[in-house]
C-alpha cells in the first residue's frame, strides 16, 4: 500500500512539474545582436503595398533604406539621422514622396523597436522553432520583433497596422571584418609561400 501511495505521489509530482514547464511557454533569453551595424535585403508588406529593397543600420537612430520595388519607389532612398529624414533619387534630394510615407512611418517604428531592444544586455522573449519573438509596444501600436539564433534581426511585425518586414541576407560589420581579416591572412600566407619558393 505504501509503495502504491509513493508511486501515485511521485506520478502526481511529475505531472505537476511537467505542467509548470509547459505553462512557462518556452520563455527564453538570447545573445543580443541588435546593436550591430548591418545591411540586409528587406521585403515589406503594409496592407496592400508590397515593397522591397535594402536596409542599413549604422547605429542608434541612423538608418537608411533604398527601394528596388515597386516601380513607383524603385531607386528612392530614405536616410534617417538625428530625427530627420532625407529622401533622394540618384543623388537628387527631394521631399519624401507620397508613395513612401507609409514606409517612412513604419521605418520609424522599426528603428525605435530595434534601437530600444539593442540597449539590453540580452534579449528576452518566446522561443519558437529556433527563433526568439520579442513583444513590445510603441506609440504606433504593438509589435513583434523576431531574431535568429545569433540574436540578429529576422522579422518585424505590427499586426494592427498590417505590417510585416522580413530581413534576409543580413550582413553585420563584424562578419565583413572577419572575412576581410581572413582574406588578408590568406594573401599574406600565399605571399610568404611565394617568397620562400623564390628563395
Amino acid at each position: 500500500m505504501k509503495r502504491i501511495f509513493a508511486f501515485v505521489t511521485a506520478a502526481a509530482a511529475a505531472v505537476c512539474f511537467t505542467a509548470c514547464a509547459v505553462a512557462g511557454g518556452g520563455s527564453s533569453s538570447r545573445r543580443n545582436g541588435l546593436g550591430c551595424a548591418f545591411s540586409s535585403a528587406v521585403s515589406i508588406t503594409i496592407d496592400r503595398l508590397e515593397a522591397g529593397g535594402e536596409v542599413k543600420r549604422f547605429g542608434d537612430g541612423v538608418w537608411e533604406i533604398e527601394f528596388s520595388e515597386p516601380n513607383t519607389l524603385s531607386g528612392v532612398k530614405l536616410e534617417f539621422s538625428d530625427g530627420n529624414v532625407l529622401a533622394s533619387y540618384k543623388g537628387l534630394s527631394f521631399s519624401v514622396p507620397r508613395s513612401a510615407i507609409p514606409v517612412k512611418a513604419m521605418m520609424l517604428n522599426l528603428m525605435k523597436a530595434v534601437d530600444d531592444n539593442a540597449a539590453a544586455a540580452e534579449l528576452m522573449g518566446e522561443e519558437n522553432d529556433g527563433m526568439l519573438s520579442i513583444k513590445g509596444s510603441l506609440d504606433g501600436g504593438d509589435y513583434v520583433l523576431t531574431v535568429d539564433e545569433n540574436g540578429l534581426l529576422s522579422t518585424f511585425e505590427m499586426p494592427n497596422n498590417k505590417l510585416k518586414m522580413r530581413f534576409t541576407e543580413l550582413k553585420t560589420a563584424e562578419i565583413v571584418l572577419e572575412q576581410d581579416t581572413q582574406a588578408s591572412t590568406e594573401e599574406l600566407s600565399a605571399g610568404t609561400a611565394g617568397t620562400l619558393a623564390i628563395q
